[in-house]
């Protein structure tokens, strides 16, 4: 009776070393430890650096599940192989040589450029449902006079406005109100699938994909 490897791989694998092996990719299960064991160690491929460029830079290829099946098929002729996973997927290598204080100063160039934009958006609508015209009459109608054009419903609304937010994206730092994933984390892994999908796709029509001949 022949032996049988599970193997399954993400949609999307992240490596950060330029040599490539089954275990960075995969997850490998079979009743023969040894043959896990030794194949975690094979090579898969290897990205090298571009000519002419100095640095490491960032790449990216598309793999086929059959190229793995046939690369684990030399190895193990016998052995059966069941696919648990993507029949493709993107293999993506990203160089660990950014500097902290790079990372840090984009950090905070992105925190300044959405804190200015969401204010400026937050104002433009307020201005164009006419907010501070519908408190004025609102406060007129209530209390007998004119509004100044501070009080309690303009403190109310701005302290209920950050609050609703906070909510909503269920984030502040590195607390989060609830376990469920914020919307935005959902939004972006949303956008991952529909990249990794559009790579997949492209690669297979041009024929740069890395599968069996």
């Amino acid at each position: 009776m022949s032996e049988t490897l599970y193997i399954k791989i993400d949609r999307n694998v992240v490596v950060h070393k330029p040599g490539v092996v089954l275990k960075d990719i995969a997850s490998l299960t079979c009743t023969n430890r040894d043959i896990v064991h030794r194949l975690k160690t094979m090579k898969v491929h290897t990205f090298h650096q571009p000519a002419g460029r100095k640095g490491k830079k960032q790449q990216i290829e598309v793999f086929s599940i059959l190229k793995i099946i046939e690369d684990i098929g030399r190895e193990y002729p016998a052995l059966a192989i069941e696919n648990q996973g993507e029949k493709d997927f993107v293999l993506e290598y990203i160089p660990r040589e950014e500097k902290k204080w790079l990372g840090i100063l984009k950090a905070v160039v992105i925190c300044i450029l959405v804190f200015f934009g969401s204010a400026f958006t937050i104002m433009t609508f307020n201005n164009d449902v006419g907010v501070s015209d519908v408190f004025q009459k609102f406060y007129a109608q209530v209390m007998g006079r004119k509004s100044s054009g501070f009080t309690t419903l303009e403190v109310g609304y701005c302290l209920g406005l950050a609050v609703g937010i906070l909510i909503f994206f269920n984030h502040f730092g590195r607390k989060k109100v609830t376990h469920d994933p914020t919307p935005m984390q959902v939004q972006m892994r949303k956008y991952e699938q529909d990249v990794n999908t559009t790579f997949i796709e492209n690669c297979g029509r041009k024929g740069t994909n890395v599968d069996v001949d």
